[in-house]
């Protein structure tokens, strides 16, 4: 965990900065009238990139796949960006765009006089919190509406949370860079983005109404989770839990909706989905990746992968890096 403030006149060194902190990208001035005269204030914060940006002139960007959700909030002036295949959208600073870890992004223009909340957020790690606070792994990819708004409610609360803890981490001593003080607040601002952000999920988590987990249940998800590679049977996570198979069987369905080796395959099928975005096609293939999780039917695998993910495993692999 490390924060840093950066000023340059320079174009590529702005670039460089903003590749090595947030993503690959190309960047161009488009307002010959004003100098550009770039001041980047960033902290890595665990799963999280948290910025503060300016460029002082008008400047355009583009980028491939982030592979990350990624917010940009306007503290001032305005930012228009697309994705794939999707509308042109503005930023400003009453509503605030998050982007998808999917689709090649372009930044049309970012105005000379904003200055950006630019928070770069770990998909995986997004998900997992998901997962965390619904007690089962949610059916779907995570899509968060790509406009939330920042001038009142929880999407200001977020911006607000989100600066502050930022400003923190930056200083000399700040106590927020302590891993007991750090994870509560990483675990604080993947909670808030969650119910902050529009997605199928936000009014399951906004109002619960279901049970907590039982202990049993708990400890045999945190064990898969811990080690998903693992050759687990119902009994060795029953041994886990420290209750009867039966016990946990039940328990499962009762409240993770699926049996204990459902839940195992879900978990696999994230990892396969990670290690998939983050090869080279030409490096590993589907079915090596896939046998190496566990999956031996590769039928019946990528059907389960399409209908988990929105996406064939081998689009996965096509895409994740580029």
């Amino acid at each position: 965990m490390g924060g840093s403030s950066f000023t340059t006149g320079d174009v590529d060194e702005a670039r460089e900065e903003l590749d090595a902190r947030y993503y690959a990208s190309r960047m161009a001035v488009v307002d010959p009238h004003r100098t550009f005269a770039a001041r980047f204030d960033i902290v890595d914060f665990g799963p999280l990139v948290i910025g503060e940006l300016s460029c002082g002139a008008d400047v355009r960007m583009s980028f491939g796949e982030l592979g990350a959700h990624h917010l940009n909030a306007p503290l001032g002036g305005t930012m228009e960006m697309r994705q794939g295949r999707g509308p042109a959208l503005r930023a400003t600073a009453r509503e605030a765009l998050l982007l998808d870890p999917a689709g090649d992004t372009f930044l049309d223009r970012w105005s000379g006089d904003a200055r950006i909340l630019s928070v770069k957020v770990g998909a995986a790690e997004l998900r997992d919190r998901l997962e965390c606070l619904l007690g089962r792994p949610p059916r779907g990819p995570l899509v968060l509406r790509p406009r939330l708004d920042i001038a009142c409610g929880p999407g200001l609360g977020w911006v607000r949370l989100a600066r502050r803890i930022a400003a923190e981490a930056r200083a000399d001593g700040g106590l927020v860079r302590h891993e007991l003080v750090a994870r509560p607040l990483q675990e604080a601002l993947l909670n808030g983005l969650l119910l902050a952000a529009d997605h199928p999920w936000r009014d399951e988590l906004a109002h619960p109404s279901g049970p907590h987990r039982p202990a049993p249940v708990k400890r045999a998800m945190d064990a898969v989770r811990e080690r998903p590679e693992h050759p687990f049977t119902t009994a060795e996570l029953a041994a886990h839990a420290r209750v009867s198979v039966r016990r946990l069987q039940e328990s499962f369905r009762e409240c993770v909706g699926m049996s204990p080796m459902a839940y195992l395959r879900e978990v696999r099928l994230d990892r396969v989905r990670e290690e998939l975005r983050a090869a080279e096609p030409d490096e590993v293939s589907v079915s090596e990746v896939a046998w190496r999780w566990g999956f031996t039917h590769q039928g019946r695998f990528a059907a389960r992968y399409r209908e988990r993910f929105g996406e064939s495993p081998s689009r996965t692999l096509r895409t994740g890096r580029h």
